[in-house]
């Protein structure tokens, strides 16, 4: 069975009154022998290439989409003629029909399965046809069974149809892709520059191999989003218990870096997290450089919750002898949330945090680094005002 793409180029040659009513880039399906009837009647493909061309007015205005339907039905139309079954036969021919079919299309040979979205593609179709024929008085039948059922939308009581021949959708965790221990390590090694025996590997050329393990194992060991892991600063840092163990600890996720803003937690064990506190007090202060700002935005008394600055900042508030940011107006002060895009940020840095003695040379109005930002986020702990990157 062949597939035609109708163009209406040079259709004042044909000998017709006007111009073809058939879209531009309309499928049109052929049999072998170019025939739509013979002397027992009007074939299948007739029918289907007529219910093709009222798609663009019934939802599916695109020409790609004409395609998928058209290629859809051409399988179908194929596998009802291999099992010599009518394309309007009897419900019991039909619902076979389509037992094989789905068999032959999501367990059969490799080169004709098809993925989940791929079925519910087909199912789509057959579905939109077999109402259309009937609509039309073609078929007195139809391969699907159709369960009803009712449920509540917004206070009122709906009748709801689902087609059985449609798969289950699988939840969201089912469709996440696990990291195999084995594969966990390799990868890890990969990062700190070691080979797979776990011995440094000579021919590594990468760059801060420390930072590279540290936020490798804070993210298989957490399990965060790029966002959340990426906007992460020191503070944030869960302590070290004083000696290892094998209890999870509990890890913090403040809820401007999580997503939604939602503040969750979340846990992580003791040797990647140890990772982390070793990066953070040895690698990454070797790493820092020596520019310092002419007039640095000076950070105090730093933890979790936010920080008190001194020094001025390009909004104009201006930080009192104690270290309390004043606002213009004579607001009370407020403690402020400390974080920049320089000071979180791995890809436009390539540091994963930064320490209070980074921000007290970094944070400014002048040179590489904006000032910080002092706005509050609300009041809700545990969070932290943060600039997009």
């Amino acid at each position: 069975m062949l597939v035609h793409f109708f163009s209406a180029e040079g259709w004042q040659s044909w000998g017709l009154d006007g111009e073809p009513l058939i879209p531009e880039r309309m499928p049109v399906l052929l049999d072998d022998d170019f025939l739509f009837e013979d002397e027992s009647g009007p074939r299948a493909t007739r029918a289907v290439n007529a219910w093709l061309r009222t798609l663009p007015s019934s939802g599916a205005p695109s020409p790609n989409s004409w395609r998928a339907y058209a290629l859809a039905a051409r399988d179908w139309l194929m596998h009802l003629r291999r099992h010599r079954v009518a394309v309007f036969g009897t419900r019991q021919e039909l619902v076979a029909a389509l037992g094989t079919y789905a068999d032959r299309r999501l367990s059969g040979p490799l080169d004709e399965r098809l993925e989940f979205s791929s079925w519910e593609l087909q199912v789509t179709v057959l579905s939109r046809f077999y109402d259309w024929a009937e609509s039309e008085g073609l078929a007195a039948a139809v391969p699907f069974t159709v369960a009803t059922g009712k449920r509540m939308v917004q206070g009122r009581l709906v009748e709801t149809r689902h087609n059985r021949a449609r798969l289950r959708r699988p939840k969201p965790h089912v469709k996440v892709q696990y990291l195999e221990s084995d594969f966990a390590g390799l990868f890890r090694y990969g990062l700190a520059g070691l080979g797979p025996d776990g011995l440094e590997d000579a021919s590594f050329r990468g760059r801060f191999p420390g930072r590279n393990a540290a936020v490798g194992a804070l993210v298989l060991g957490t399990g965060m989003r790029s966002r959340e892991f990426t906007h992460l600063l020191v503070h944030e840092v869960p302590p070290l218990p004083s000696e290892p163990t094998e209890v999870p600890i509990p890890w913090m996720v403040p809820e401007l870096a999580a997503k939604g803003r939602k503040f969750r937690t979340t846990w992580i064990d003791y040797s990647s997290l140890a990772a982390v506190h070793s990066y953070i007090a040895l690698d990454r202060e070797m790493s820092q450089g020596s520019w310092r700002p002419r007039r640095p935005l000076v950070v105090e008394e730093e933890d979790f919750y936010g920080g008190r600055v001194r020094n001025e900042d390009r909004n104009g508030r201006k930080a009192t002898a104690s270290g309390v940011v004043a606002a213009p107006g004579g607001r009370p002060p407020r403690r402020p949330r400390i974080a920049t895009s320089a000071s979180i940020s791995v890809t436009r840095t390539g540091r994963f945090c930064r320490s209070p003695s980074e921000a007290t040379g970094n944070h400014s109005g002048e040179g590489p680094s904006s000032a910080a930002d002092t706005r509050t986020s609300g009041g809700r702990p545990p969070s932290l005002h943060r600039s997009k990157t």
